[in-house]
């Protein structure tokens, strides 16, 4: 089968021809047919998250959506042809050695025609969600779910802001305009405004100070660039909620002042279990979230993520590898 393998940062992305995997206990064999493209394999291709793959080469994706084909010993939850999707984690926090467990992260994942997932992090796809939904489902809608919902604590009295207006952005800005909250975006990107509009924000602005005046209860920070996050601490009002997502910055600093004296709570939150990504998914089948989509070619994935690194996308990603 053809598959795009990650063999270090020298060589880059590549098509190989590799065997089918067989599924092992507890695993089943999907052919895929919608992998969704993450910043995350952009930053393990430049080395800069190198510790979330642990093995080379190993075909990146993680965000899987297609049908089983084959199961392995001891599976009985799920039948041949069953529409499934991976799940990144099963509880949280997520840890390390759980993300390790993740098809696409610790073992070869979805840039391919087939990947082998474990039972335990398999969900079924509801009826009228189609692969390219579920696959970004995964996590680029599970993540900020659980980033809006749940660390967030977003309800219909709240005023959130959704910095950074991405495939993550976007679609918390529709889960936190869906709790019947005020929704307020930022980005340094003018063209993704419409889209933002669209989903539910009330106005977008590049940068905070432009919204001065604006209460927010609840700041989430899908870019991480360090001053967005010191920017979000001195915009919340007292006791708010700072929601940490992005990390284009590896660090940030803060007014601790402000912090201490506002009551402010600073909390980092990083993907969703596996029961957020079936809330999420049927959010989507019952029409509640519409996620931004856009196909590409299988061979074009490479390209993708060059895109999604320079910020030349908007909503998410993704290929069917049965088109390759």
């Amino acid at each position: 089968m053809k598959a795009f393998q990650f063999a270090g940062v020298s060589k880059g992305l590549q098509l190989h021809d590799v065997p089918i995997p067989k599924p092992g206990e507890g695993e089943v064999l999907v052919q895929v047919r919608a992998t969704g493209l993450c910043h995350t394999d952009c930053n393990v291709i430049s080395g800069k998250d190198n510790i979330l793959v642990s093995k080379l080469p190993v075909t990146l994706g993680h965000e899987i959506a297609g049908v089983i084909v084959e199961l392995g010993t001891g599976v009985t939850e799920f039948s041949i042809n069953d529409r499934v999707v991976s799940g990144i984690a099963i509880k949280h926090p997520v840890t390390l050695e759980e993300i390790l467990t993740t098809a696409g992260l610790g073992y070869d994942g979805g840039y391919g025609e087939y990947v082998v997932i474990k039972a335990e992090k398999t969900v079924r796809i509801p009826d009228g969600v189609t692969f390219a939904q579920a696959a970004v489902a995964t996590d680029a809608v599970a993540t900020a779910y659980h980033a809006v919902v749940v660390e967030g604590q977003v309800s219909s009295s709240s005023t959130v802001g959704i910095i950074g207006l991405g495939g993550l952005g976007l679609s918390a800005v529709q889960i936190a305009a869906y709790t019947g909250a005020k929704v307020y975006g930022i980005d340094i990107s003018a063209k993704k405004y419409v889209a933002a509009l669209q989903s539910g924000v009330s106005k977008c602005a590049k940068s905070l100070d432009k919204l001065a005046g604006v209460q927010f209860d609840v700041i989430v920070d899908f870019a991480g660039t360090g001053t967005t996050t010191a920017a979000a601490v001195n915009a919340l009002q007292t006791g708010g909620r700072l929601v940490l997502v992005g990390l284009a910055a590896k660090e940030s600093t803060i007014n601790t002042y402000e912090l201490v004296a506002r009551a402010v709570s600073l909390k980092g939150s990083a993907g969703s279990t596996v029961q957020e990504v079936a809330v999420v998914l049927e959010l989507i089948a019952k029409g509640k979230i519409h996620p931004i989509v856009e196909e590409i070619p299988f061979a074009d994935i490479p390209k993708g993520l060059d895109r999604i690194a320079k910020g030349d996308t908007l909503g998410r990603l993704y290929a069917d590898p049965t088109k390759a």
